[in-house]
């Protein structure tokens, strides 16, 4: 094998790996499997994943944050089809092994920050809640009219 295979052609890599395991599995001497990257490669999935609800998390997150603070703004047909869709895609990812790595408090700091980035200069500075009002769950599974109106009502007294 090409000692720079896995760097120069992934996909090349990963199938000539994956074809080298099920002979493997089979029950044949092979030689030439690259574990050290093999190992990595299959860490990656699972931090790929985890990252991929977390991301969708705190899109979710930062969308409940705006429809809750702009309520009238022209964007908020946008900002409710793409919250459902963040919601959905985190909940079809979600695995339970993820449910101990997953800072709800941390993604959802992460969103009120990118919310204060945002905002102009004259406005003055958003008081969201200091941790997340919504747990996991109802992140992931709660229908969306009550998830909006929760953050509707968990807002009160923000601005």
């Amino acid at each position: 094998m090409p000692d720079d295979l896995y760097d120069r052609d992934i996909l090349a890599w990963s199938e000539r790996e994956a074809a080298l395991l099920r002979r493997l599995a089979r029950g044949e001497r092979v030689n030439d499997v690259d574990w050290a990257h093999l190992v990595e490669a299959i860490e990656d999935v699972g931090l790929s994943e985890r990252n991929a609800v977390r991301s969708c998390l705190e899109r979710l997150l930062l969308h409940l944050l705006k429809l809750r603070l702009w309520p009238d703004d022209p964007s908020v047909r946008h900002w409710r089809t793409e919250a459902v869709a963040f919601q959905r895609s985190a909940a079809r990812r979600f695995a339970p092994s993820m449910r101990r790595r997953i800072d709800l408090d941390g993604l959802y700091r992460d969103a009120v920050d990118r919310l204060q980035a945002g905002r102009m200069e004259d406005e003055p500075a958003l008081r969201p809640p200091e941790t997340c009002p919504f747990e996991l769950d109802a992140l992931l599974t709660e229908p969306w009219g009550r998830l909006e109106t929760r953050a509707r009502e968990a807002g009160q007294g923000w601005d």
